[in-house]
Formats: C-alpha cells, structure tokens, sequence
C-alpha cells in the first residue's frame, strides 16, 4: 500500500484492482474445478437419474408390532418442529445408533467378552431411538411437503449402514467373537436378507412386509441388548 501511495495510486483504484483479481482467480478456480468434474466418471447414467426422478415410494403388507408402534410414531412427529429437515433426523439417528454399537464392539473386545451392563442398556436405548427417529423421518417430510426421490434413497442408505452395525452390535452381545464362523454367518445372512429385500423392490417397484420384518428384527435385538444388562 505505501508503494502505491509513493507512486501516487489513488486507494479506491488500487481496491478495485485487488477485487478484480480475485474475481478473475475465482472464475478460473471455479472453471478448473468444473473441468475436472466433468473428467470424473458419471455415478449414476442418465436413464439412472430419470428412474429416480420418477420414483414413488410404495410398501404393501404390515408387520406384527406396526399397528401398535405407528401410533406412537404418529405422536411423536407431531413433536418435532416443522423446521427440522427429514434428512437431518435420519442422520442423527444413524450417528446415535453407530456410536452405541461401536462402542459396545470395543467394550467386548471384539463380541469376546462382557462388558458393564449399563452399555447394553445404551446400545438398546440407542437403536430405540434409530428405530423411532428413521420411523418419522418419512412423516417429517409428508408434513412438510419435502418428500423426494433421493430422500428415501437416502434413507435406506442408512438402513444399510445400520444393518451392519445392528447386527455386529447384536453378535457382541451374546459374544459370538468367541465362535467365528456362527458370527460370520449371522453377519451375512443379515445381509443378505436387507439386500434382497430391496433388491425385490427395485425389481417390482414396491416394498413388500411380512409378518415379522424389519421392526420386530430391531425389537428382538433391543430385547437381546436388556436381556445382556
């Protein structure tokens, strides 16, 4: 600064000059980036993206313990501030259950020993909560007219990530560690269940419940969790 007011710039200019040399580093950032971007491998084809557009959820077939939980589901969205976004309470629920699950593999030692029972009791209170938040998220979104395609993608991403760590989680507490191959098969018929589920739905377009379905699975780890304590 003191060079240009030597040379006798007026400040003003010198500003501008300044403004405008970001501005041009800006665009040819920004125009980089999008260089690259385009280099990048497409994640989803363009008849991908028009299916997904187009998608609308639809299930067929009720649970054993639905009718009884979708009346405290229908209660506790009416809790929830309109403002929150569906998305956000999928994730939270997501971030709660992992944390507990994680916790209780590194407690056990791997599903090899037992650990405070007061850890059963969180890992048990932390997939309520999942259960009950990935319920309403749903809910959320039809109250606040936000539902989309990619929302209930999103939200059985997150089914998929917790099925994993449910069923590590579950195997930890009965510490299956100790007996390998029955943790395997337990792990990966648990799998293999979700995955077929949806791969049915993709395949037919609607998601079909049975009798005992994922609500009463949940239900009989968190009785598994408090049988633990």
């Amino acid at each position: 600064m003191s060079a240009d007011l030597n040379t006798g710039r007026n400040p003003t200019s010198v500003l501008h000059d300044n403004v405008r040399q970001i501005t041009e580093r800006t665009h040819h950032l920004e125009e980089s980036t999008r260089r690259a971007l385009q280099c990048l491998p497409d994640v989803l084809t363009e008849q991908q993206i028009r299916r997904l557009k187009e998608h609308k959820y639809a299930s067929e077939g009720t649970t054993l313990l639905d009718p009884l939980m979708q009346k405290f589901w229908k209660r506790l969205v009416e809790y929830c501030p309109l403002w929150v976004a569906p998305n956000l309470i999928t994730i939270v629920g997501l971030i709660i259950n992992i944390g507990t699950s994680v916790l209780l593999m590194y407690l056990t030692n791997g599903a090899k020993e037992p650990c405070t029972r007061w850890m059963y009791f969180f890992t048990a209170l932390g997939l309520f909560i999942y259960q009950s938040l990935d319920a309403i998220d749903g809910k959320q979104a039809r109250r606040t007219n936000s539902s989309t395609p990619l929302g209930e993608l999103f939200d059985h991403g997150c089914d998929s990530v917790s099925a994993v760590f449910v069923t590590l989680a579950g195997c930890c507490a009965v510490q299956l560690g100790l007996y390998p191959w029955v943790m395997f098969w337990c792990c990966m018929s648990s799998y293999i269940a979700f995955y077929c589920a949806h791969w049915q739905t993709y395949v037919s377009g609607k998601l079909r419940f049975g009798i005992l379905d994922c609500t009463e699975a949940q239900w009989s780890f968190i009785v598994i969790y408090l049988i633990s304590t």
